[in-house]
């Protein structure tokens, strides 16, 4: 079965304590450090398993002339002046960027909440013949929860590892719950996992 990592907006704007987006963890919280490690082991655990990696990001330009503030976190992040196309926020956390020496690793960026919406990343999943996607990122209730519905709709099977998203303690724990009746959760992946 062909495995695909999904590494959903492990970006500057939601993972640095500097970042102007709170959705999922706190710049204070002990989740942050927690889920950056998890991450951080995550993708080593992938590479090291030649698994391809599809690293999803969101941003817009800077005039935000391509965001439709439909809802209230769209409305919030044009508000912050946060995820601009070219700036630090919208760049990768360091440590969880793409490798760009790994030929198995690919970038998307989408405008909406669920990453295959209006994105290349079902374009990029056909041509990598994927059967099943691990699912990871920030935040559990929304850009994880969204993708992972979608890509159980689509006919993936899909396995989440808990350790390696994050939101604030209950929606994260709610939203794995909910998961939990289409995907595959797992508290965290060991190395066996990705065969």
């Amino acid at each position: 079965m062909t495995t695909v990592l999904l590494a959903l907006h492990y970006q500057n704007e939601v993972l640095h304590e500097d970042g102007k987006i709170r959705v999922g963890l706190e710049a204070n919280s002990p989740d942050r450090l927690r889920v950056i490690a998890a991450a951080t082991e995550l993708l080593a655990q992938a590479r090291a398993a030649k698994v391809p990696i599809v690293h999803v990001r969101v941003e817009y330009r800077p005039d935000y002339a391509d965001l439709k503030c439909n809802a209230p976190i769209l409305k919030a992040v044009k508000q912050l002046g946060a995820m601009q196309a070219g700036s630090w926020g919208a760049e990768f956390y360091e440590g969880l960027e793409p490798l760009p020496e790994h030929t198995l690793e690919f970038i998307v960026s989408h405008k909406r909440i669920n990453a295959f919406y209006g994105s290349a990343l079902d374009v990029i999943l056909q041509q990598l013949q994927a059967q099943r996607l691990v699912i990871a990122g920030v935040a559990t209730h929304s850009v994880v929860e969204s993708t992972v519905r979608h890509a159980v709709d689509m006919g993936f099977e899909v396995l989440v590892p808990a350790d390696a998203c994050g939101a604030p303690p209950q929606a994260h724990e709610n939203a794995l719950k909910s998961m939990g009746l289409i995907a595959q959760i797992q508290p965290r992946l060991h190395a066996a996992d990705w065969a």
